[in-house]
């Protein structure tokens, strides 16, 4: 399996993205993308990947599909100079399914295997369906910005999982892709399993072995609350997480604020997410934080987003700045 493994990137990698599910699609509207959110984002991703000093100026789009309301698709040599790129190579992509996907996979038990059941197997195909069309929207609007961004899919990449813990991730498109000036988009998907068939890979489970493999230097996922909290903040008196200190045992405190008595996480999980929600993220962050690699949970669409995808965080957090970061500290 040693040549699965294989890759020949050599640009380094300056941040990887997690897209949450919830930040960018209407959860609980069944394939509804929050399109104001996500035009947010992806012009915050071109911001943050511009190197130059003027952030604010758009590249020419490269979604040369035809749109509603359009019969024709307008673009010439000239609006592609030398500089009509953004810094793309230095970046990932990962977006969970939020309303795309979930409910294919836990209708049908996906998650759980046995694909020799009809109705796995229906659900397995209708939720690559749906993640892979949640997947090319989310690349057209990042290419409507001026990012070169591929779409690809850890099933047709080769991922696949025993027991749902990654069996085989084969890197060398994405590598090859990164080298190539290019930034892939990957996504949570249904993939094939050694033991039990099928199950759901996790973009939040794909992120930790992205982030192991390439060693960006820091790692952002955007949700759609600001940070962590002590509970689920819905609720009265939820405490936002300010800084979470990760050890080498894998064990995490609590740093910023001191809090008394607290000595677990409450979080909530919809239903229909087959992915384990925010605690999922909060132990895939701490596997990513003990490599040394600093991670920021922050709500999407704010300018809290934006100076974190910038890198504005590294060392001490500004106290105007809200969202949970969590490092590691021996």
């Amino acid at each position: 399996m040693e040549g699965k493994q294989e890759r020949h990137q050599t640009k380094p990698i300056r941040c990887i993205v997690k897209l949450g599910g919830a930040a960018i699609t209407c959860k609980n509207e069944l394939e509804k993308i929050n399109e104001e959110s996500l035009d947010i984002v992806s012009t915050q991703l071109r911001q943050a990947m511009i190197s130059g000093p003027s952030p604010s100026t758009k590249g020419p789009g490269m979604d040369w599909s035809k749109r509603h309301g359009e019969s024709e698709v307008f673009c010439t040599e000239d609006d592609f100079g030398e500089d009509a790129f953004v810094d793309s190579s230095r970046f990932v992509v990962v977006h969970g399914a939020g309303s795309f996907g979930h409910f294919q996979a836990s209708k049908s038990g996906v998650h759980k295997g046995g694909l020799g059941q009809p109705l796995v197997k229906a659900g397995f195909v209708a939720t690559r369906i749906s993640v892979t069309s949640l997947n090319l929207e989310i690349v057209r609007a990042l290419a409507r910005e001026g990012i070169p961004s591929i779409g690809m899919s850890p099933f047709t990449c080769g991922w696949s999982t025993s027991e749902r813990n990654i069996a085989s991730a084969d890197l060398s498109m994405v590598a090859k892709a990164i080298d190539s000036g290019f930034i892939p988009v990957l996504h949570g998907d249904a993939v094939l399993d050694e033991l039990q068939g099928c199950s759901i890979l996790s973009g939040d489970v794909i992120i930790r072995h992205l982030a192991a493999q390439l060693k960006p230097e820091y790692v952002v996922f955007l949700t759609d609350v600001l940070g962590v909290y002590d509970r689920p903040p819905v609720e009265p008196n939820a405490v936002l997480l300010r800084e979470i200190a990760v050890h080498d045992d894998g064990s995490w405190d609590v740093v910023k604020p001191v809090l008394q008595n607290m000595t677990k996480v409450e979080t909530t999980v919809a239903a229909h997410d087959t992915t384990g929600g925010m605690m999922t993220k909060i132990t895939e962050a701490a596997m990513i934080a003990r490599l040394g690699i600093d991670v920021y949970i922050v709500k999407a669409a704010t300018s809290y987003s934006l100076r974190a995808l910038s890198g504005e965080l590294r060392g001490n957090i500004p106290d105007d700045w809200f969202g949970t970061v969590i490092r590691f500290m021996s």
